[in-house]
């Protein structure tokens, strides 16, 4: 091994700075800390986030979750540069902010809750006319999404009164008696929902029109919650019920390294592909529902699924090769052509050694020519032995050894036209 890195190091050290180069024009790696924002504390954004948290500390990726007053509020946190990753309500991103934002996609459904108390007679939402009704808090996708579905029914805050008050506490005014009808955004196992679903003198409202609604936003889809769902001992429902439902969706800013967006996305799958009350399983995560466009990295993720690298090695080193692998062709070829001419240059280097005294022993014979006294040709035998003597502490390989020989003997042979002719017999020197 010794002897090989002696007479290879020069094209090993030629391969290294060559791949150090090569290195270091790749893309960076992946940041080790990230930020995303989620929503109210107690919430379902919340409680998503901390399960995308967990799972990612597991590989080594730290997940700073930033509370917020909703899906509103974390568009516009993502769009500030706030926060690099954000759960976003389907409806709530415009057009123009696929400019600057991706969707990982969809993740489950979350409907639009309306309840009312038992003493109120509603046949649809236009009966919420001239009522005290909860739509959420500002910045919350339960407020944007109200306006909206009010707005079809011919509502507007001159023809009803709006509480800005969301989740728990708009359940609570409800229970209280203070407002006449909540509107909320939830998944069905939230807790408010269930305590709103079991508590008498609270009735949900079944949205009749729902289809009509999804067809006239497609962000909403209209969906079904069973009969006995929640409860099939308490028969909660105790009917088929109506609901329109928009989408949460995990959505990224566009700078956010691909790596990143990976391991988000196989969180996503891990965590909501199981099935839940709404939807059967492998419905999520899904690309279908999102409203935004998919980044290159969640469309190849939805086609054929992790990579092979990210399957089979763990983060650090699958991210490492991911990134390395694009430059296996210039290596490659940088490297063939090296290694190739390794072997020449190295028998050029060894016979160079060699070879390089003939200069000085050509140098002495053209003195030897020209000298006329005997202390001048004394002075050039003189030399030639200081060459020899050098030329004998040359270190070749054993297969160079000819050569250097050759060498000498062409010292000695200098030497002996020197002591037999002199300058008088040119002839010889010829």
């Amino acid at each position: 091994m010794q002897a090989f890195l002696k007479r290879f190091w020069w094209t090993i050290f030629v391969i290294i700075i060559g791949i150090w180069g090569l290195f270091s024009l790749i893309e960076p790696p992946p940041p080790k800390t990230i930020t995303m924002a989620s929503g109210a504390l107690g919430g379902e954004y919340s409680a998503t986030a901390m399960a995308y948290k967990k799972q990612l500390n597991e590989i080594g990726v730290e997940l700073e979750i930033v509370q917020s007053s909703g899906s509103v509020d974390n568009l516009e946190r993502l769009l500030s540069g706030e926060v690099e990753a954000a759960i976003v309500q389907t409806g709530i991103a415009a057009a123009g902010h696929g400019d600057s934002l991706y969707s990982l996609g969809a993740i489950y459904y979350e409907p639009l809750w309306v309840f009312i108390r038992s003493d109120q007679q509603l046949v649809d939402l236009r009966g919420l006319a001239g009522k005290r009704v909860a739509v959420g808090s500002e910045g919350s996708g339960t407020r944007a999404l109200a306006n909206v579905i009010l707005a079809d029914n011919g509502l507007t805050t001159d023809n009803y009164s709006a509480v800005d008050v969301g989740g728990d506490a708009a359940a609570l005014q409800l229970l209280e008696g203070r407002i006449d009808a909540a509107i909320l955004v939830a998944g069905p196992e939230a807790i408010w929902i269930k305590k709103l679903m079991r508590t008498p003198g609270v009735q949900l409202v079944s949205i009749e029109r729902s289809l009509a609604y999804a067809r006239r936003h497609p962000y909403l889809k209209d969906i079904i919650l069973p009969d006995g769902a929640l409860s099939l001992k308490e028969d909660l429902p105790a009917r088929d019920v109506k609901l329109v439902s928009p989408v949460a969706q995990v959505v990224v800013r566009k700078d956010l390294h691909p790596a990143i967006q990976a391991v988000l996305l196989d969180a996503m799958n891990s965590i909501h592909k199981g099935g839940t009350l709404l939807n059967a399983p492998a419905s999520f995560p899904t690309p279908i529902f999102a409203d935004l466009p998919l980044s290159k990295e969640a469309s190849r993720y939805y086609e054929r699924g992790p990579s092979f690298l990210r399957r089979y090695f763990p983060f650090g080193v699958a991210n490492f090769l991911d990134r390395a692998w694009v430059l296996l062709i210039p290596m490659i070829t940088l490297m063939v052509p090296i290694v190739r001419a390794g072997p020449p240059i190295y028998r050029w280097r060894i016979r160079r050694k060699i070879y390089v005294w003939y200069r000085d022993l050509r140098t002495l014979e053209a003195e030897g020519r020209l000298a006329q006294t005997d202390s001048e040709r004394r002075a050039i035998r003189r030399k030639l032995v200081e060459l020899q003597a050098d030329t004998a502490k040359v270190e070749v390989p054993d297969s160079y050894t000819d050569d250097l020989y050759r060498l000498r003997a062409h010292i000695r042979f200098v030497a002996e036209l020197l002591d037999n002719h002199g300058i008088e017999d040119a002839a010889a020197w010829i």
